[in-house]
């Protein structure tokens, strides 16, 4: 009896011993860089709607948050001059990768050479010095590219549908969408359309560049989204019902805010999709070597409540192409 009670002993020491050995599993930090408010980044269920899909994708391949992961948030609450501090700040929590998009990326440039950043849709990451190329991006950046400036004569092509005439397109653009603003220029110089440039600086010549564009008798507005336009949609939307001008946009939520039509990638289903390479380099992928991707789903949303404030009548034919009517 006392034999036996030794062994059991025994097999109860050596479990727990092979217990202790086992390799606990480590809690993945995800840093995600916003110009947003970043409590609504958040949590494991944030409010804002693409960290939401980046969560959501992560769930799909079978993350879960607080087991598998957490988010590190950093925001610089649309004070752009404040990126570089933020996303030093970011960069020096030593998270396992990060996701961002737009002009964040900027920042994650220069704050950091070795964290793996996932773009959830670089605006154009060659011309901004990201990566090398698509295919063999070369640096700690990957994830997916909105290639804005390779579906600019699309864009204006959809414009010049709703709005025809020889009244000039004025473009808004700035630093950030430089490369968007040639290829317009390009596809406009190719179709024979005129181009007013709107070059924006900062957020303060928004409303200034919307009353060049009235001095210059513009018949249509196109918005190159870059460092400042997204940010400030809504006000966007805002001054282009005010000055009567019909505006394109690039992405949905321009639309959202109150802006008339847009013509441009899912920018949900791309933080969706940026969850896969978050996995592929948690799993030991080196961002170098995993190609950037561009987005297959497109999507034309027409707003008629705001085509209806400036008296503009869609087209039947766009009206039955359209993904969406907002009404």
């Amino acid at each position: 009896m006392k034999r036996r009670y030794l062994i059991g002993t025994g097999a109860l020491w050596l479990t727990g011993q092979a217990a202790f050995a086992q390799p606990v599993r480590k809690l993945h930090r995800i840093g995600m860089l916003t110009s947003f408010t970043g409590a609504d980044y958040a949590g494991p269920q944030p409010e804002n709607a693409n960290a939401r899909a980046l969560l959501r994708g992560l769930g799909e391949l079978g993350y879960v948050y607080g087991q598998h992961y957490v988010t590190e948030v950093r925001s610089v609450a649309g004070k752009l001059d404040r990126m570089p501090a933020v996303a030093a700040e970011l960069a020096g929590l030593e998270v396992d990768v990060i996701v961002a998009a737009g002009p964040t990326l900027i920042g994650l440039k220069t704050a950091t050479k070795t964290i793996p950043v996932v773009m959830s849709a670089g605006i154009d990451p060659i011309a901004d010095g990201l990566i090398q190329s698509l295919s063999r991006p070369g640096t700690n950046f990957t994830g997916l590219s909105h290639q804005f400036a390779d579906g600019a004569g699309k864009l204006l092509e959809l414009l010049k549908e709703l709005v025809p005439g020889t009244a000039p397109v004025a473009v808004l653009w700035d630093r950030g969408s430089r490369s968007p603003w040639e290829a317009a220029q390009a596809a406009g110089r190719s179709r024979g359309w005129k181009l007013q440039s709107l070059e924006i600086r900062d957020a303060g010549e928004i409303e200034p560049a919307f009353r060049a564009a009235a001095d210059a008798r513009a018949g249509a507005l196109l918005v190159c989204t870059g460092h400042f336009a997204y940010a400030n949609r809504q006000r966007i939307a805002e001054l282009a019902t005010r000055h009567r001008l019909p505006a394109m946009f690039d992405l949905r939520p321009y639309v959202d805010s109150g802006g008339l039509i847009s013509y441009g990638a899912d920018l949900v289903d791309i933080w969706r999709q940026a969850a896969r390479f978050v996995d592929k380099i948690l799993r030991g992928a080196k961002p170098a070597e995993l190609p950037v991707e561009q987005p297959t789903r497109f999507e034309l949303i027409i707003n008629l409540k705001a085509a209806k404030a400036i008296g503009l009548t869609i087209p039947s034919a766009m009206r039955l192409r359209a993904d969406e009517l907002i009404e």
